[in-house]
Parts: C-alpha cells; sequence; structure tokens
C-alpha cells in the first residue's frame, strides 16, 4: 500500500494548474536517498523536477505531472475532492486517476528497483512538471530544452498518463495526433435581409467551407493513426439587430491530424479550399502539438512484457486521445509510451481509481525497469 498512501499524501495537496503545492519537493524528498541527483527548475510560475540516477546510457525517464484540474462544483462530489479518501475498493479524488495515483506508482516502483538492483545498467530520470493542465509554455517543454541545451539525452520515456480505457493495462499510447487551430475571419458584406442581392452573408460562406470540409475526408490515416478529423469549436457573428445580414464572422476550429500532414501543409491545404471557394478570410493559426509515434522496439516490447507479465493482458497500442507532454519529448529523438491507470472519470467529478490498480501499475513499471535496465 505504499503507492497508494503516497497517491494520497499527493492528492491531499490541491495543486490545481500551475501550482504545485510542494508536491515535487515530496517526491524530491523519496528520491534523494535513492541516489539521485534533484533539479529544481522553475520558469515563470511553473514548478519541475529533473531527477537523475546515473550518469551512464541508456536513460529511462518517467515522466509526469503533479497539478490538477480544478474540482469543479463541490456538491456533486460525493467526498472532498482533496481529502483522498477511500471508498470501498476506490480512491476518489480530483488527480487520482490523473495522475497522482501513476506518480506514486512510479516514484515507489523506482524505490523497489533501485533496493534490489543498485548497480543497474544505464541512468533513471524523472520529469515531473506542474503545467501539464493549463498552458504547458513553462512545463515540460522548458525543461526539454534545457536538457539539450547542456547537451542531455534521453532515450525511452514512459508518461503516466491515465492511458486504459475498461481495464488497467488494455491500452498503451504510443503516439498522439497533432492538433492545429485555426481562428479565422470570414468577411462579408453587411446589408438588409430584404435585399440578399446587395449582401455577401458571411455565415453563408462558412456552410460551404464547413459542407466541403466535411464531405471529403481529410486523408485515410496510416498504419498508426485514424483518418484527420474537423471540428467547428466556437462561432460568432451577429449584425445587432433582426433584419440585419451581418459583415463578419469570428470563428474557431480544430483539426486533429495524423503524420499524413504537417502542420503547414494542412494549414495550405485548408487555405486553397478557402481560396478555390472564392471566401474572404483571414486566419492565425496556432499549433498545439504535432504528431508522433514510436515504431516498435525495446520501449515497446518492455512494456507489453510487464503488462502481460503483470495483468495478463497484451495491451492495444494507440494513438488516440487528445494530447500531452509526450509532443514535448519525443522530438528530441525519444521513445515515448504513455501508461497509466483507466481514464473513464478524468476531469470529471468524482475522480476514481481503483486502489488495486494503483498497487498493479507499481509493479507493471518496475518490470519496465527490469526490462530495459537490466
Amino acid at each position: 500500500m505504499r503507492a497508494v498512501d503516497l497517491a494520497r499524501e499527493l492528492i491531499r495537496r490541491p495543486s490545481v494548474t500551475p501550482a504545485d503545492e510542494g508536491c515535487q519537493v515530496m517526491l524530491a524528498e523519496r528520491l534523494e536517498p535513492l541516489g539521485f541527483a534533484v533539479e529544481h527548475l522553475r520558469f515563470e510560475d511553473v514548478d519541475n523536477l529533473w531527477a537523475r540516477r546515473g550518469t551512464d546510457g541508456p536513460v529511462l525517464c518517467f515522466a509526469g505531472h503533479t497539478d490538477v484540474v480544478p474540482p469543479g462544483p463541490a456538491e456533486q462530489w460525493h467526498v472532498d475532492p482533496f481529502a483522498a479518501e477511500i471508498r470501498g475498493d476506490r480512491l476518489i479524488a480530483r488527480g487520482a486517476a490523473d495522475m497522482k495515483g501513476g506518480l506514486a506508482a512510479m516514484i515507489c516502483a523506482a524505490e523497489e528497483f533501485v533496493a534490489a538492483h543498485p548497480n543497474h545498467s544505464g541512468s533513471i530520470a524523472f520529469l515531473i512538471t506542474s503545467d501539464e493542465e493549463g498552458a504547458a509554455d513553462n512545463g515540460t517543454l522548458k525543461v526539454m530544452e534545457t536538457l539539450a541545451a547542456r547537451g542531455e539525452t534521453i532515450d525511452w520515456c514512459v508518461i503516466g498518463e491515465p492511458s486504459s480505457e475498461h481495464t488497467l493495462g488494455d491500452t498503451v499510447r504510443i503516439g498522439r495526433r497533432g492538433s492545429l487551430t485555426g481562428l479565422m475571419t470570414v468577411r462579408g458584406v453587411q446589408g438588409h435581409v430584404a435585399y440578399p442581392l446587395l449582401a455577401d452573408n458571411p455565415m453563408h460562406a462558412l456552410a460551404q467551407f464547413v459542407a466541403a470540409i466535411s464531405t471529403n475526408s481529410l486523408d485515410d490515416g496510416n498504419a498508426h493513426f485514424p483518418p484527420t478529423t474537423f471540428q467547428m469549436v466556437n462561432i460568432h457573428c451577429d449584425a445587432g439587430a433582426p433584419n440585419v445580414v451581418p459583415g463578419e464572422l469570428a470563428c474557431r476550429f480544430n483539426l486533429r491530424y495524423s503524420t499524413e500532414w504537417t502542420h503547414e501543409t494542412l494549414a495550405a491545404h485548408i487555405e486553397n479550399l478557402l481560396t478555390g471557394l472564392d471566401i474572404d478570410y483571414e486566419i492565425d493559426w496556432r499549433v498545439a502539438g504535432k504528431p508522433f509515434v514510436t515504431e516498435p522496439g525495446r520501449l515497446s516490447s518492455a512494456v507489453e512484457t510487464a503488462i502481460r507479465d503483470v495483468t495478463g493482458i497484451t495491451p492495444t497500442l494507440s494513438t488516440s486521445g487528445g494530447t500531452s507532454d509526450g509532443r514535448f519529448i519525443a522530438p528530441y529523438g525519444v521513445d515515448v509510451a504513455e501508461v497509466g491507470p483507466i481514464n473513464a472519470t478524468i476531469h470529471k467529478v468524482n475522480e476514481e481509481v481503483l486502489v488495486a490498480d494503483i498497487e498493479r501499475l507499481q509493479q507493471i513499471y518496475r518490470r519496465i525497469f527490469e526490462e530495459l535496465l537490466l
């Protein structure tokens, strides 16, 4: 129950993003006696922890975050979201699954592995941030830049994000789709609704665009990724009177895309489509993350073996879901896999994790250590 106890200690620190509330100091105090060299890297209002045991390669890094999303309406929780209560076989709390349960399992797995194998090969590292659930500008992104600037590299990275869908270990994320957002203004001509030939309705132009992009698929995906998806997120268009055609529309849309595209080629494709429809537009493109995938190799093999040994399950290797801090780590040539609890309740009221899953996750992480560093 050591991992469960540590998870509860972390949860009782209400570290709503980007706050850390001392969680990283607590984790550092567990790692330093094991021989980890610990660095606290603060960028603006974000705390980050880089800890490493060993100086040789290969480097196996476990990554995660101490920040959590706000708990939401307190009256809808069955328990105090930061009391870390166990009800029956479940730990119910904000951050139980995303991802303080995973963090605790990582630390305790490292303690067990180092105690049993103090002279293991390579190096063990931890990269922990308090800026994963927020803007993500001063967290893992900045730590990776710092490591690169001094020539420090990572070979394999296991992220404790809640990757499982129905039962622990059924899904491992070996990549993520890219996320490209367009903030678009469509210009028309304002006019009276009774005289449509004297106006140019930007809402009609947007409807043409949405119909065109929804009718024709952007790609068919590939071996690792599903087809690229397009979703409208927000539309604002109002002239302030019921009998006036607005002259301008502002909207926001998002594309989740595969490695069939770069964000440059995808943006160019969208702009060509708009131009072909003779739409008067301006777009401000925002890239939240580029697609990445870890090809089959040592890391994926170690993860699959560890999960099978502990749970009897052969996991599905997936690139589904939103973005994660893996998007900041993979571009440095690092193989990345996300292995964590069931994600059904993350960011929800009454977030929960099975107590037994925290303990089994600790065993999975220890087996990954053994597969890669012995």
